[in-house]
């Protein structure tokens, strides 16, 4: 559902407040109200944040609470699934009262979405998001995707992403977490 209070600035956006705990993203300067998950995605997001977990400190991991200011026509904002920050990315929001990271700031080092059900979803997360994620610099882009049973994970190479798809009983290969040992079938359940 798109909200018609429009255009927003990056400011206005912080400082709205509908009264209700429902959750946006800021897409060109459109509030886009963000529908609960499905159970099936909930469940590989807690699942890949475990497995993170083993390999990355619990400080610098976000699950489904942290917002990115990325580029477009007009202020934009993502939510991502899930975050890893760098050490100093984490500095640098630790004494924040709301937990974004602006265009000012160094951007994550992994950044991972699941893809919701829908072709308007699959846009956003193949298309869109990977697009603005490339232009933050961020190092990995994960792309979860339930439906095709694969995880696709965009690499930071030269000023721009290299795909790679991992399926089945392959181990997904991460610059960033580099001794990461999963597959797609132990992620995905």
């Amino acid at each position: 559902m798109t909200q018609s209070i429009s255009p927003l600035t990056l400011e206005a956006f912080l400082a709205f407040d509908d009264g209700t705990d429902t959750r946006y993203e800021l897409v060109d300067g459109v509030l886009v109200e963000m529908p609960t998950e499905s159970p099936e995605n909930c469940q590989i997001a807690k699942r890949l944040f475990f497995e993170l977990a083993r390999f990355v400190p619990i400080a610098l991991l976000n699950l489904k609470d942290i917002e990115i200011e990325v580029s477009g026509r007009r202020a934009k904002v993502r939510l991502p699934d899930l975050v890893v920050l760098s050490e100093e990315g984490y500095t640098a929001i630790a004494n924040q009262s709301r937990n974004i990271i602006t265009r000012d700031m160094q951007p994550p080092i992994l950044v991972v979405e699941v893809v919701s059900p829908g072709s308007e979803n699959r846009n956003r997360d193949y298309r869109y998001k990977r697009t603005e994620y490339a232009a933050r610099g961020i190092a990995e882009y994960w792309i979860i995707d339930p439906e095709e049973r694969q995880i696709t994970v965009c690499q930071w190479v030269e000023g721009q992403y290299e795909d790679r798809v991992f399926r089945g009983n392959i181990r997904i290969e991460s610059s960033v977490v580099s001794a990461f040992d999963r597959t797609v079938d132990q992620i995905l359940g």
